[in-house]
């Protein structure tokens, strides 16, 4: 059984929908991996387009990988017509990024009716070995009648 009851019974099709349309998560090859509700995993392979200096994964590139995590852990779990909003968030960057493919699994910790926090972890997968390479926790906030920038349209309707 599920740890969390999603508010909105089409909640699989909406976070899909919400995903698919933020431009910077197709920049980063970030992907959908596993989706249930207040819980998800986004995977991404290598690329050396988004290193630093030393040739890891940038660390803002993590975060990001992080933070869309948190938010759509937490958007499974909010009510139809909802859009939702990093508020806060808190990284803990643990070790290099340095791998073939990286993923951010997200979990609800306590969802609320306007605030959701959430925490995750981003691990690398290097030499058929997995590494934890950093952590979040992070605040989000429930929106209701936003407009999607790009289409003008209201966010996740029903």
């Amino acid at each position: 059984m599920a740890r969390f009851q999603p508010k909105n019974p089409d909640f699989r099709a909406i976070a899909i929908q919400t995903f698919e349309a933020q431009r910077a998560m197709k920049t980063f090859g970030i992907s959908i991996a596993r989706l249930e509700p207040g819980e998800v995993d986004r995977a991404m392979d290598y690329s050396a387009a988004f290193t630093q200096q030393h040739g890891f994964i940038h660390a803002g590139v993590i975060t990001a990988g992080l933070d869309n995590a948190c938010g759509i852990a937490a958007f499974t779990l909010m009510p139809a017509g909802s859009s939702i909003l990093t508020v806060e968030f808190k990284t803990n960057l643990l070790a290099p990024a340095r791998g073939e493919r990286f993923t951010f699994r997200a979990a609800v910790v306590k969802p609320g009716r306007t605030l959701t926090v959430c925490e995750a972890r981003a691990y690398a997968l290097h030499g058929g070995e997995e590494t934890l390479i950093a952590t979040m926790s992070g605040t989000l906030m429930a929106l209701r009648g936003r407009e999607d920038a790009a289409s003008g349209m209201a966010l996740a309707t029903a």
